[in-house]
């Protein structure tokens, strides 16, 4: 049986997400990303990462839909012996998100537990099902943001969600360590992709103030955040745990 690490990344597609997974392959582990409606985008991740020499499948996933979640992980199952020649896997990203810029005043109860869903109750019983498919040893990584620390106007409903899921992180890697398995959360400030509709990306005003307020200069980019996220998946990173690493070139400082 192959000795190669696996890891599991939601949202790995586009983006963020896209990034890890390529980082993960060029550190040597095998990558089962998911997808929520591009299943093109998917297909071409996993010909980047098997053109690297690493295996790769896309799985299709509503991060969102704890009712899904079952028939999901039947289906991890089923690529991870077919595709991988293995029962488990090592290390869990829990990335897929989508955003909210509305003031708190206006927040409907619609969009409030839309972005709990995702950000919150999605990661948490995904997790949760995951882990008899997780390897001892293994790690998981929970995607935050920089608006946990710093105040940005709109952002209150995200934010929230985004700090429950600092504070999961503590006690799933309490209860986890038995199993030797590091939780960790890696935390971007504002970065160029099309998440929130590309705001910070397109929105030149924006990115111009973000990027003011950022002791780098600039706004982030995904190649500033895959690297971080792969290394926490070696074993140079074996006694990082229970850790918030925000990863956002002074944003806010």
């Amino acid at each position: 049986m192959s000795t190669t690490k696996i890891a599991l990344v939601t949202g790995g597609s586009r983006g963020l997400g896209k990034n890890m997974a390529l980082n993960l392959a060029a550190k040597g582990l095998d990558v089962i990303l998911t997808y929520h409606s591009k299943q093109d985008e998917a297909a071409a991740v996993v010909a980047e990462i098997e053109a690297q020499g690493r295996k790769a499948a896309a799985l299709q996933l509503d991060a969102s839909n704890v009712g899904s979640f079952d028939a999901f992980l039947e289906q991890v199952k089923t690529t991870l012996s077919s595709t991988f020649g293995t029962e488990q896997f090592d290390f869990l990203i829990n990335n897929a998100g989508t955003g909210l810029y509305a003031p708190f005043a206006e927040t409907t109860e619609q969009q409030f537990d839309d972005i709990l869903n995702i950000h919150l109750k999605g990661p948490f019983f995904l997790t949760q099902k995951a882990l008899p498919l997780l390897n001892d040893g293994g790690g998981i990584i929970n995607i935050s943001s920089g608006l946990t620390r710093i105040i940005y106007p709109n952002s209150s409903a995200y934010a929230s969600a985004k700090t429950a899921v600092e504070t999961l992180t503590k006690y799933q890697a309490k209860e986890l360590a038995s199993r030797r398995i590091r939780v960790n959360i890696v935390a971007p400030g504002a970065i160029e992709t099309d998440f929130g509709g590309g705001r910070t990306r397109d929105n030149k005003e924006i990115n111009a103030h973000i990027a003011s307020l950022t002791a780098m200069g600039r706004v982030g980019l995904p190649t500033d955040i895959g690297p971080v996220v792969a290394f926490l998946c070696t074993e140079e990173a074996g006694w990082i745990d229970a850790q918030r690493i925000e990863v956002s070139g002074g944003q806010g400082i």
